[in-house]
């Protein structure tokens, strides 16, 4: 037996170059221990029976054991026949393993079709923790690329590099006071999160995002378009690489290696031609927010210490960016993208189609510092509740962000990302650029998600797959879109701000689409929780991503949960500050790398994360802590269809107070006092004042504009400043 696994490693090393990492861990795992696997070939068995020191019993299912292809390989391995239908098998299963006995065993029951997990079974979860032996994780990474695998939108490759990673052995943690039921499923979900583990760890997010864009171009079908904008001019991964060798080349006369430089470009091709580009050179890309105004901007440059900007002509005309482009020139140089266009020559581009087959040695050849810990973007907060701050991200966060969110949305190559919402935002670059874009999608960009009727036609014309937007604009779709317009959506995931049930009712009703929520901040780059369609709960966000830790903070007032703070491989290096020259980290009483998100929430048992509000949008009326989120919702039960706003001032005989404002014109007080009564809400959730208006401020991310609404009230708590219980109304915008 031991010349067989010998014979059969050689082979696999010769075909697959297969390495092997962590056996140490198998050694300490002990006698008893259940081996864990994520299933992504037939391949799987054999790599294990081949580099496992012992050769451990396999756990199969009847049916999978009764197939004429595993015959050969069954006489080399010693089985444990499960039947499913039988619960006494799992009993003999766990008589075995406490028998100090080691066995394999898949918890998903059959092989991946779509390259992340899929249902975990009860069983596995159990026999571990009734046999109370040590689980032994095993990453599987690379056989999925093979024609043994059932991943049929990837590109087959016959002999992928394979990887095995053996992780820590641990035990499962399970309530011993939970019984029966309750019991199997906190099993299936502590070996769940294991599984999720395990694909997380697949992904390498120990390198430069450029290096990893060139691993994940190869995945594309060569000849295919890639990229394309509103100018419907689509570009193949060679097009768009010749590009970024292009531009990189007459950009790399401006400034020097690792300079913060300014991008204020509109959704376009362009965009991310420019920011791949400024990644080849070593330079750090600092994503402008053209909506902000020429003041924002100029002291976000200060902020990020830029020197340059680079942006488009024909966008600052057709944008009316003029006198923003004047203000911001007092801080930095700015340069068009059109001059850049003109300075290259024939040689240039027969020199950069030359040089695509070889750009991986170039970019480590000239890559003096390519650092997965160094930054690699800088964003800015939106500005919805002070004053922006630069937020630095690093390679690793950024490609950790997109690990953490691969485990629970398979991106396809044969997939189309419609990508409509502003790169500038941390939601837009990284969920709807760079994540696709790393999953080998393709994707399309358009410059607004404010077209409502144009963009579900867009999505129909092109058979997008993929949508992340924001519940305003997804309320905008579904008001103006055909119910068949959105008939190609595999995944619909709302973020940056509450998802409504009104938009979740009318997104299944209207499309048969159910929309998964999830949660996120700039710092965290930015997913921390998405629901999924294997785990999702209404009105959660989601549970938190693999890798993340987490714990709550106590809110003076806050009964049920508290503040979450957050570390992970994702979280920022920290922030660049208007008055401090260098990145400051942050980190709490607890440690370095703990970032408080500010976000008040409950998490469940189940690790279902709900967001009760913002620590900031909470009113302390009576001594007792308002939630301004809760107006905001017994509003939209009341007036559903209209955006409301909660915010609170100050108040001399309760300490604070509430004001509603609403886009709602035929409000009573009568009509929002008998709902409440009604739906059992507190007095104090009722408004002292509402205040109509004609339209609310938006930001460009699709986020209400509360900075704005703010200085609204107190402009009107100033002009009549006789608080008395009745509506005060004024129309237009101020």
């Amino acid at each position: 037996m031991a010349i067989v696994k010998f014979l059969l490693r050689a082979l696999l090393r010769l075909l697959y170059r297969v390495q092997a990492h962590g056996m140490e861990h198998y050694h300490a795992a002990g006698k008893r221990v259940l081996i864990v696997a994520n299933h992504v070939s037939f391949l799987d068995g054999v790599l294990l029976y081949a580099w496992l020191p012992e050769t451990p019993t396999f756990a199969i299912n009847t049916q999978v054991a009764s197939r004429p292809v595993f015959r050969p390989f069954l006489h080399f391995v010693d089985l444990f026949i499960l039947d499913p239908t039988k619960p006494l098998a799992l009993k003999s299963m766990v008589h075995f393993i406490r028998s100090e006995k080691k066995a394999v065993i898949f918890p998903e029951g059959r092989i991946t079709v779509t390259g992340i997990p899929m249902k975990v079974y009860e069983g596995p979860g159990m026999i571990a923790e009734r046999a109370e032996a040590q689980v032994l994780p095993i990453a599987i990474q690379g056989a999925q690329y093979s024609p043994f695998a059932h991943i049929r939108s990837h590109q087959t490759r016959w002999f992928p590099r394979i990887t095995l990673t053996v992780y820590p052995p641990r035990r499962l943690l399970v309530d011993a006071t939970a019984t029966g039921h309750e019991r199997r499923k906190t099993a299936g979900l502590a070996m769940q999160k294991i599984l999720l583990n395990l694909y997380h760890g697949t992904f390498n997010a120990r390198r430069t995002l450029f290096s990893a864009f060139l691993d994940c171009l190869r995945q594309h079908p060569p000849g295919q378009p890639f990229i394309e904008d509103n100018n419907r001019a689509p570009l193949t991964p060679r097009a768009f690489l010749i590009r970024i060798l292009l531009l990189g080349r007459a950009i790399r006369k401006h400034g020097t290696e690792a300079e913060i430089t300014g991008v204020l470009l509109p959704n376009v091709v362009a965009t991310p031609v420019l920011f791949l580009a400024l990644q080849y050179l070593g330079r750090v890309p600092a994503m402008l927010n053209y909506t902000a105004g020429g003041q924002a901007l100029a002291l976000a440059c200060r902020t990020g210490r830029l020197r340059r900007v680079y942006t488009s002509r024909k966008f600052v005309e057709a944008a009316k960016l003029e006198a923003t482009l004047d203000a911001l020139r007092v801080e930095v140089e700015v340069h068009f993208l059109e001059d850049l266009r003109a300075q290259i020559g024939l040689l240039d581009k027969l020199m950069a189609a030359l040089a695509t087959p070889w750009v991986s040695a170039l970019y480590a050849r000239q890559a003096s510092n390519p650092d997965p810990d160094r930054p690699a973007v800088i964003l800015f907060t939106s500005g919805s509740e002070g004053t922006p701050k630069g937020v630095a991200l690093s390679h690793a966060n950024l490609l950790s962000n997109f690990a953490q969110v691969r485990c629970h949305i398979d991106f396809r190559p044969t997939d189309l990302m419609f990508s409509c919402l502003p790169l500038f935002h941390s939601f837009g670059l990284n969920a709807g650029f760079l994540m696709p874009l790393l999953g080998g999608c393709r994707i399309f960009l358009y410059p607004t998600p404010l077209h409502y009727r144009i963009i579900p036609e867009l999505i129909y014309e092109l058979g997008a797959t993929i949508l992340f937007s924001t519940n305003t604009f997804l309320k905008g779709y579904a008001r103006c879109a055909h119910a068949y317009d959105m008939h190609t959506l595999r995944y619909v995931v709302a973020g940056a701000e509450r998802l409504s049930d009104e938009t979740v009712r009318n997104w299944q009703e209207k499309f048969g689409l159910r929309v998964l929520q999830g949660y996120g901040v700039t710092e965290a780059s930015p997913v921390i929780a998405v629901n999924t369609p294997l785990n999702n709960r209404a009105g959660s966000v989601g549970q938190l991503l693999p890798g993340m830790e987490y714990y709550l903070a106590p809110v003076p007032g806050i009964q049920h949960g508290g503040r979450l703070v957050v570390r992970g491989p994702n979280a920022m290096l920290g922030y660049l500050l208007l008055d401090q020259n260098d990145i400051v980290p942050v980190g709490t009483e607890r440690g370095p790398g703990w970032h408080d998100t500010g976000d008040i929430v409950t998490i469940d048992a189940a690790g279902y994360v709900t967001i009760l509000g913002r620590a900031k949008r909470f009113a302390k009326i009576g001594g007792e802590m308002i939630s301004l989120t809760a107006v905001e919702e017994l509003a939209q039960r009341v007036w559903p269809g209209k955006p409301h706003a909660a915010l609170s001032l100050a108040d001399e005989r309760k300490g604070e107070k509430i004001v509603l404002v609403t886009e709602y014109q035929g409000a009573t007080r009568r009509e929002l006092h008998e709902a409440a009564r009604q739906m059992q809400y507190g007095e104090l959730l009722l408004p002292r004042k509402v205040v109509l208006i004609d339209a609310m401020p938006v930001l460009g991310t699709g986020k209400l504009d509360y900075a704005a609404l703010q200085r609204l009230v107190q402009e009107e708590d100033a002009q009549n400043s006789g608080w008395i219980r009745r509506f005060d109304f004024f129309s237009g915008n101020r």
